[in-house]
């Protein structure tokens, strides 16, 4: 499912209502990337100049905040728990779809397969351990290239120098971020796994590691190798007859970055749109941009909750594979922004234009138990209970 609208158009509390109704009714369990760290914690809304909660408020313990590297805080709060990468976790294809962010050449393909059969999953702690630029001299006199040394280990796998030195120097930026260690404390991503089985939910909050390098690599890495565990348990499932993993939905924000049709055949991402729900594990994504999403990957979407958008390519986008397009593009036009949106898709039987419910004390209230949704967890959620609960 998507959920798209132009900037300031109210994407983020809509998917905040989304979510805790997701979470209060216990469909599922949601895995959430907040690139900007808008989701997990207590937030001021500059329109009304007031504090509006976060789904940890509302939620308490069954809501885990978790924040990249150790010592880690979100928006000066201390995070339930924090989360190391090992350098071996990183696998020569989440490289490749950095080569734009990084500005790598066509060659770095052809030196990451070769340190990957070298060195296999511990190809880049042992890649970045050599030394860029070391030369020792030989019988003769001569400076030649260190045995321990980039150019070195290059020239003994028929790898041309440059191309390994050049490499090594741009996976300098990864290598050193804080969360990025040869060896966690623990692995935080069988938690995740754990956590998500049993009926919690995560928000990773990326803190001040909010650029474009950090969210992909972590967000791919994280998806890959939950995604994996996923698929173990349903086939575990269907060959053993136990009960299949919890359902899923991993949530991602600017969608486009991890989804365009450079890379969604690449990531984990990708992936699981074109799987559908057949391991129990669907994406939401988020976005302002819907255009710049892979077209195989939009077709696949199932419900579209969209606020206003005005350009003439999103609105293509978020419009396209349905019946109707001239009569939609004029209900989205009408919409009034942060108010209300249009309903497409599965979700409801046919587009309607809704308007959304405040974000407010009395949603607070209801998501709390106070009051509210009934739908129990063993029936089916339905458009009905949809407008009921959200709207």
């Amino acid at each position: 499912s998507g959920i798209f609208g132009a900037t300031g158009t109210g994407k983020s509390f809509l998917t905040r209502m989304v979510l805790a109704g997701l979470m209060k009714t216990d469909v599922a369990s949601a895995l959430v990337f907040d690139m900007h760290n808008e989701y997990g914690y207590d937030d001021r809304d500059s329109d009304r100049d007031k504090t509006v909660h976060g789904l940890k408020s509302m939620f308490g313990q069954k809501m885990q905040i978790a924040a990249l590297g150790k010592g880690a805080r979100v928006r000066e709060n201390s995070p339930d728990f924090t989360l190391e990468l090992a350098l071996s976790d990183f696998g020569t294809a989440d490289i490749l779809l950095l080569s734009e962010t990084l500005d790598l050449n066509d060659t770095a393909a052809v030196v990451l397969s070769a340190l990957e059969r070298a060195h296999r999953e511990s190809w880049f702690a042992e890649f970045m351990k050599l030394r860029p630029g070391a030369t020792v001299e030989d019988d003769n006199g001569k400076r030649i290239p260190a045995p321990d040394s980039v150019a070195g280990w290059a020239t003994s796998h028929n790898i041309h120098p440059a191309a390994a030195e050049s490499l090594h120097r741009k996976l300098q930026p990864i290598f050193h971020k804080p969360y990025v260690v040869e060896q966690p404390a623990a692995d935080a991503v069988a938690a995740i796994a754990d956590f998500l089985e049993n009926g919690k939910h995560i928000i990773l909050s990326f803190g001040e590691h909010d650029n474009e390098l950090d969210y992909i690599v972590v967000s791919n890495i994280l998806t890959r190798r939950i995604r994996q565990e996923w698929v173990r348990k349903m086939e575990s499932s269907k060959s053993l007859g136990g009960a299949p993993p919890r359902p899923m939905v991993i949530v991602i924000e600017e969608a486009h970055k991890l989804l365009n049709p450079q890379v969604a055949g690449q990531t984990a991402f990708g992936t699981i749109a074109r799987e559908l729900r057949k391991y129990n594990v669907t994406l939401l994504i988020v976005d302002q941009r819907p255009s710049g999403i892979d077209d195989e990957v939009m077709s696949q979407l199932g419900t579209r909750v969209t606020g206003w958008l005005g350009d003439e390519d999103d609105i293509r986008a978020v419009l396209s594979g349905l019946a109707g397009r001239d009569q939609l593009r004029g209900m989205l036009a009408r919409l009034q922004e942060k108010e209300e949106v249009l309903l497409l898709g599965w979700g409801v039987k046919m587009p309607i234009p809704v308007r959304s419910r405040r974000y407010d004390e009395k949603f607070y209230g209801e998501m709390r138990g106070r009051s509210g949704p009934s739908t129990k967890r063993d029936e089916p959620y339905t458009a009905d209970d949809l407008n009921r609960d959200l709207f």
